[in-house]
C-alpha cells in the first residue's frame, strides 16, 4: 500500500486518516468498504467520505437554504479542482452547529487531506466521483429550498429525491466496479440500470426509519399521494397519535422500498461469484436494510429512529450468515424471499413497473443519461395469496433443496460446494439464529 500510494501521489497520512475517519462517521460502511478488494478499497472510501461532507451541508439545521446551496456549489468545485479545499473547510465549519457530530466536524476540518487522496486517483475514477457529487450537491440543494414538514407531493417525486442523494451513488459505484473489473463491465448496461434502483432501496429504507427524526426538524420525505390513497393527510401527522390510516401508507412504502431491494439483490447476483468481496459488500449493507424494514414493519407506533435501528448483534448475524452464502445465488434468493414476503404482502400492486431517471434532470447534468429503473412486481405467490412459512423453516427447504439437486453425481460443481455450505453446522446455527432473531415480532404490535 505504502508504495501504491506514493506512486499514486498519496500520503500514506492521508490514506491513514481516511480509514480512521470512516469508522467515526459510518458504521455500515466502516464495516463494508473493507471487505472490497484492494484496487477499489481506497477510491470507494474516498468516495463515501465526498458523499458525507455533502451530506453534511444538507443535515446541519444552523445553515439556511441559501447558504447551502452556495456551500454545496464551492465542494463541486473543490472536488473538480477548481477551488481550494481549505477555505471550504474553514467556512463551512465555523457554520456547523452541535447538531453536527464531532467526527463530521472533524472531517469538514480536514476536508484537504480527503480532497488531496481525491485528485491522486485516475481519470476515470476521479470523473466519476465529480460526477456524483456534482449531481448529489445539486439535488441535495434543490430538495432544501422545497423541504416542508408536509411531505413530497407523489412517488415520482419521492423518486427524484431518491435519485439525487442514493441512486447516484449507485450509479458511481458501478462505474467503479465496471473500471476495476472487465468482467463485471460486461455486464454494465444491466447493473447501471439496478444500481439506482439498489440505492433507492438503502434510502427509502432510511427515510422510513427516520420520519419522525427528520420531522423534528422540519422536514419529510415521504409522498402524500400513497397516503392519501389511504385516507390520511401528512399535514395532520402527530407522534402523540397513532393513527391505522398512516400504518396503511406506511406499509405500501415498505412494499415497495422491498421492490428496490429485490432489485438490490439482483444487482450483487450479476457480480460474478468469484469477487466475494464485492459481494458481501453489496449483501451487507442489502441485509441490513431488510431487518430495518421488518423492524418498521413490526413496530407500526415506532417514534423514532432508535426504536427501529437494528442492533450490533443483528449487524453481526447479517455478516454471519450472508457471508458463506455470498457465491449462491440460488440460497440468496430463497434467503431473501423469505425473509421479505411480510413486506411484499402489504403491496397489492406496485404504483408503476418501470421508471426512468426524472427528464429534467439532464438540465442539471448533461452528461446524465436516461435509464430505465427496474422495479420489482409483487410475487405472484404473494398476489396468489400464498405466504411461505418465514422461519427456520426456511432454512429446512433451502438444505433440503441442496441435499436433493446439489450433491448428486450430476450437481454442477458450484452446487456440490452450496450444498457442503449449507449444511455445515456453524452456517445452520448462525442461519437458525439470524431467521429467529429477523423475523421476531413484539406481541404488542398486534401484527
Amino acid at each position: 500500500m505504502t508504495a501504491a500510494a506514493s506512486s499514486n501521489g498519496m500520503k500514506d497520512g492521508d490514506l491513514a486518516y481516511q480509514t480512521e475517519i470512516l469508522q467515526g462517521v459510518s458504521r455500515t460502511f466502516a464495516l463494508t468498504i473493507p471487505q472490497l478488494p484492494a484496487g477499489l478499497r481506497d477510491v470507494v472510501g474516498n468516495a463515501y467520505l465526498l458523499c458525507r461532507i455533502t451530506d453534511t451541508i444538507e443535515d446541519e439545521p444552523g445553515l439556511p437554504a441559501r447558504q447551502k446551496q452556495a456551500l454545496a456549489e464551492r465542494f463541486i468545485d473543490v472536488v473538480a479542482g477548481r477551488s481550494a479545499a481549505e477555505p471550504f473547510a474553514r467556512e463551512l465549519g465555523v457554520g456547523l452547529s452541535a447538531s453536527t457530530t464531532a467526527s463530521e466536524h472533524d472531517l469538514i476540518a480536514n476536508t484537504a487531506r480527503v480532497i488531496r487522496i481525491t485528485h491522486a486517483f485516475e481519470n476515470t475514477q476521479r470523473e466519476a466521483l465529480a460526477r456524483c457529487v456534482r449531481i448529489m450537491a445539486h439535488g441535495m440543494a434543490e430538495f432544501q429550498l422545497q423541504a416542508t414538514p408536509d411531505g413530497l407531493d407523489d412517488l415520482p417525486q419521492l423518486d427524484r429525491y431518491c435519485y439525487h442523494v442514493a441512486g447516484v451513488v449507485g450509479e458511481m459505484l458501478t462505474e467503479l466496479f465496471c473500471n476495476y473489473s472487465p468482467e463485471i463491465d460486461a455486464h454494465r448496461d444491466e447493473l447501471l440500470r439496478l444500481s439506482v434502483s439498489f440505492g433507492q432501496g438503502l434510502q427509502m429504507t432510511n427515510i422510513l426509519k427516520d420520519v419522525w427524526d427528520d420531522r423534528r426538524r422540519g422536514a419529510c420525505w415521504l409522498p402524500r399521494d400513497v397516503f392519501l390513497e389511504a385516507g390520511f393527510d401528512l399535514q395532520s401527522l402527530s407522534a402523540d397519535h397513532y393513527d391505522p390510516r398512516f400504518a396503511a401508507g406506511m406499509r405500501t412504502l415498505l412494499g415497495i422500498a422491498r421492490g428496490h431491494l429485490a432489485n438490490a439483490l439482483r444487482y450483487t447476483q450479476l457480480i460474478p461469484r468469484h469477487e466475494t468481496g464485492i459481494r458481501r459488500h453489496c449483501l451487507w449493507a442489502l441485509g441490513m436494510a431488510v431487518l430495518t424494514l421488518r423492524r418498521i414493519h413490526a413496530t407500526p407506533a415506532f417514534r423514532t429512529g432508535s426504536d427501529v435501528k437494528i442492533s450490533r448483534r443483528s449487524v453481526r448475524a447479517v455478516t454471519a450468515v450472508t457471508s458463506p452464502l455470498a457465491r449462491s445465488n440460488l440460497a440468496l434468493q430463497l434467503l431473501f424471499n423469505g425473509l421479505t414476503t411480510k413486506l411484499a404482502a402489504g403491496v397489492t400492486a406496485l404504483p408503476n413497473d418501470r421508471l426512468t431517471v426524472p427528464a429534467d434532470l439532464p438540465l442539471l447534468e448533461d452528461r446524465l443519461v436516461r435509464r430505465p429503473i427496474l422495479r420489482a412486481r409483487t410475487p405472484q405467490y404473494v398476489r396468489d395469496g400464498v405466504v411461505p412459512f418465514v422461519t427456520g423453516d426456511l432454512v429446512d427447504r433451502v438444505v433440503g433443496f441442496s441435499q436433493r439437486h446439489g450433491s448428486g453425481p450430476g450437481a454442477h460443481p458450484l452446487d456440490r460446494i452450496v450444498h457442503g455450505v449449507l449444511v455445515s453446522d456453524q452456517v445452520w446455527t448462525h442461519t437458525r439464529e439470524f431467521l429467529d432473531q429477523a423475523v421476531h415480532v413484539p406481541a404488542r404490535t398486534g401484527l
